[in-house]
This record gives C-alpha cells, sequence and structure tokens, in this order.
C-alpha cells in the first residue's frame, strides 16, 4: 500500500489508480490524453487567429451611433410624480399624462433638475409606475440636449444577489466554491471580451463560438474539477458529445433554413454590422448554449464509472459500461427537460401571444421564433443523451479491471489480515452473541472529506 492518507487517490484522482504516472505505461490513455492535448492546441490557436482587434466592435458602435441606436446612459433621482392633463389635451379628447421631474448625477448637467416627457397614461403601456426617491436610468441625446427615461437602476439589487449567490456557493463548496465562481467570471470575459468583439470583427460566428465554447470548457472543467485524469476523461467525453450536438445542430438548421432574423435584435445587428451572418451567430449560440448541461453530465459520468471500478477492481468493462449507463439515465431524463423548461422559461410572454392567436401547434411550432428553440432543445438533447455513452465508454476503457493482487485492493477501514478472510466469526460467541449488528448509515458516509 501506499503512503498516502487514506482515501487520496479516490479524491483527487476518483479512482484512476495510479493518476498520472498510469498515463506514461497506457496506450489507451495516452489517446484519450493526446486527443485533448490536439484540441488543446486548436483551441488556443483559435484564440489567437480569432482575437478581435477592436476596430469592428469600434465600427459597430459608430453606426449605432449614426442610427439612433446608441445614447448615453446617466442615473438620477426622481423628484417629483405628477398626474395632470397632457399639454396636449383638448376638451374633445382629453387624455391624461404624467410627468417625472428628476435630478440628474451625471453628465454636463450633473446635479440640475431636468424634465422628462410626458407619458401618456392612455395609450402608453410602458409608462412606469414612480414614486419620489426612486433611483432611475435615463437616456440622454449629446446633440439635441434631450433625456429620456430609460430604465429603473437596479444594480444595487443586482449587487446583492451576487453577493448572496456566492456566499452561497463558497459556504457549501468551500474551496471548490471558490472556484467554480472563478470560472464563472471566466466564462463571462469570454462571452465579452472574445466572443462580441470578434464577430463584431467580421470572423466567422459559428467557428468563434465553437472556439470558445472549447476553451470555456478546458478553463471550468479543470479550474472547477482539478487537474486531473478524471477531470481530462470527462473533458475527452464533452468536447466529443458537443462536436455531435454541433454536426446535428447545423445539418438541421440547414434543412430548417433558418434566417435568424426573427426577433428584433437580430433585424438590427444588420444595419451595425454589414457582414454580419445572423443566421451563423444562431447556431453559435447553440452551441455555447448545449455546453453549460453537458460538462454536468460527463463528470457526473466519468465520477459514476471511476466509484464502481475503485469498489469493484475485477468488474468486467462491459459490466461496468452498463452500470454506469443504468446510473446515467436519471440524470438524462432531469437533464433534458430542464433544457426544455429553460428555453420555455424564457419564451413565456411569445407562448401567451402565440396561445392568443388561435393558431394551430404544427403552424405555431412552424414560426421561425419557435422553431428555433425547437431545434436547439432536440438537438442539444441528443447530445445530452450521446454524452452518457461516450464519456462513460471512455472512462470504462481507460479504467480497465486489475488483478485481484492484495496489494491493489484498497485497504478496508476495520479489516484485519487478509480481506478474503473473515476473522470476527471464531471470537463471535465471546463479544457479541448471536449475529453481528449492522450499523446504521451516518452523516460522514456521505458528507464531502475536509481535505477534499
Amino acid at each position: 500500500m501506499s503512503a498516502e492518507p487514506a482515501g487520496h487517490s479516490h479524491i483527487h484522482d476518483h479512482g484512476l489508480v495510479g493518476g498520472w504516472n498510469a498515463w506514461v505505461r497506457d496506450s489507451m490513455l495516452q489517446t484519450v490524453l493526446g486527443a485533448v492535448v490536439v484540441a488543446a492546441l486548436a483551441t488556443m490557436v483559435g484564440l489567437v487567429v480569432l482575437w478581435p482587434s477592436g476596430d469592428g466592435q469600434q465600427t459597430a458602435i459608430d453606426n449605432a451611433d449614426e442610427i439612433g441606436l446608441a445614447t448615453e446612459r446617466l442615473t438620477g433621482t426622481v423628484e417629483e410624480v405628477l398626474d395632470q392633463r397632457c399639454s396636449y389635451s383638448s376638451e374633445d379628447e382629453p387624455q391624461d399624462c404624467r410627468t417625472v421631474t428628476l435630478t440628474v448625477h451625471e453628465g454636463p448637467e450633473a446635479g440640475s433638475i431636468v424634465v422628462l416627457p410626458e407619458f401618456n397614461l392612455t395609450f402608453d403601456r410602458s409608462t412606469p409606475s414612480l414614486a419620489v426617491g426612486d433611483e432611475i436610468i435615463v437616456g440622454y441625446e449629446d446633440s439635441t440636449n434631450f433625456y429620456f427615461y430609460a430604465d429603473r437602476d437596479r444594480r444595487t439589487s443586482l449587487v446583492w444577489l451576487a453577493g448572496l449567490f456566492a456566499l452561497v456557493v463558497v459556504a457549501l463548496g468551500r474551496f471548490r466554491g471558490v472556484l467554480a465562481l472563478v470560472a464563472m467570471v471566466a466564462t463571462v470575459v469570454m462571452l465579452v471580451a472574445f466572443v462580441a468583439p470578434s464577430v463584431l470583427d467580421g470572423n466567422d460566428p459559428l467557428l468563434v463560438a465553437v472556439v470558445a465554447a472549447s476553451a470555456i470548457a478546458f478553463i471550468s472543467l479543470y479550474l472547477t474539477h482539478g487537474f486531473t485524469p478524471t477531470t481530462t476523461v470527462a473533458l475527452a467525453g464533452t468536447l466529443s458529445a458537443l462536436l455531435l450536438t454541433l454536426a446535428l445542430s447545423w445539418l438541421f438548421f440547414e434543412f430548417a433554413q433558418f434566417t435568424g432574423l426573427a426577433t428584433e435584435e437580430a433585424l438590427v445587428l444588420p444595419f451595425i454590422s454589414e457582414n454580419l451572418d445572423v443566421s451563423a451567430l444562431l447556431l453559435g449560440g447553440a452551441m455555447i448554449g448545449a455546453l453549460g448541461a453537458l460538462d454536468d453530465v460527463t463528470v457526473t459520468q466519468v465520477a459514476t464509472v471511476a466509484e464502481l471500478r475503485h469498489r469493484s477492481p475485477n468488474l468486467p468493462t462491459t459490466e461496468l459500461v452498463a452500470s454506469g449507463i443504468r446510473v446515467g439515465r436519471d440524470h438524462i431524463a432531469s437533464t433534458v427537460n430542464t433544457l426544455l423548461l429553460a428555453y420555455a422559461g424564457a419564451s413565456m410572454p411569445l407562448i401567451l401571444l402565440f396561445a392568443a392567436s388561435e393558431q394551430s401547434l404544427d403552424i405555431v411550432a412552424n414560426s421561425e421564433l419557435i422553431a428555433v428553440e425547437i431545434v436547439r432543445t432536440l438537438c442539444g438533447s441528443i447530445g445530452l443523451v450521446a454524452a452518457v455513452p461516450i464519456t462513460t465508454g471512455l472512462a470504462a476503457a481507460v479504467l480497465r479491471p486489475v488483478d485481484a493482487a492484495p496489494t491493489e485492493v484498497a485497504e478496508p477501514a476495520t479489516a484485519v489480515g487478509q480481506p478474503e478472510v473473515v476473522q470476527p466469526e471464531p471470537d463471535a460467541p465471546d463479544k457479541t452473541p448471536g449475529p453481528a449488528p449492522t450499523r446504521e448509515p451516518r452523516w460522514e458516509d456521505f458528507a464531502p472529506r475536509d481535505d477534499s
């Protein structure tokens, strides 16, 4: 037995006996590692080649400003809210309006009192319900010195929620939770600093999304779960399932002939970035969306197979694969439904509009707005389902059966002598008459170890 503390290899290598040392002697392990290294090199080359220069983003900013899409945003505090007859109201057609007066805290007139344009209470359904003291965001057009209501200032509540989220993650996940938060920040940086500017530079949105998804997978998996053989196998499964999802999504996006112009935002994009392929951008978004659930499935499957092998070193590979897939079925069932609920929840207003249109279900599904979500959900779900056998097969191929030598068997916590010999039986009548008592499960059997 090794001099390492009990459970060390299980915690850090998750059952991959020998850790990284085994990869030097095993051809299958070397194949998996070689594929991951090739993917890492391709990702790094893609990041270098596609890294944005910023010229396209600046051009898009200038175009947005030219057509009036880009306006300055300033903070302010509501000083007065007055409901009265509109200034353009007549005796024949009386109309009520709401006038909002505020103090502007930023901009060329910081500290001054500003009166916003009237909100028509009869026809304007977007009229804000404001009270004195509310913090709001106003838009400002420098050329005309014109102020208008933009939104509420809800940044404080978002900061509190982010702090609460971080506190809960760190409290339950400890150091692993801290790493998960760092991985989340890295993902946001990748999307904001690389994906958006690179696409605006004129690069292929699908290629940019694939490179970004691969980089996010490397960063999040290794940073969150550690640079271990287990993570490497999970990463190989994630990238394989992601490629399958990409192939299926590309194929059915072509069959469905999506234009990508079914939303208001998509209609605006060609005006600020002339060479933008909106349909490819739509497909790239589907790839990044599928990645979020894939890494969860692959990590769970590798950990499951590793634990099974750790407990049954001599279990045949076929039985190990079958056991791992049986465990993964329940996970897949819930994850597939999660994707559907996520996409449906984001489209609830749209679903209500279609319900009020009295159109048949097949006509509603045929509309591009709904059809895109259907294709994304189904292709992503196929990738998730395929991730279970792919990752399970990889993990089982790496974790092959070992000889039942005494030195290879994990040392039991209370065993004495050879594992196959039950020592307490001769002394049982003197110590515990009758059948040996069964120990009830304790929380310590399931709780994470302090050194994990």
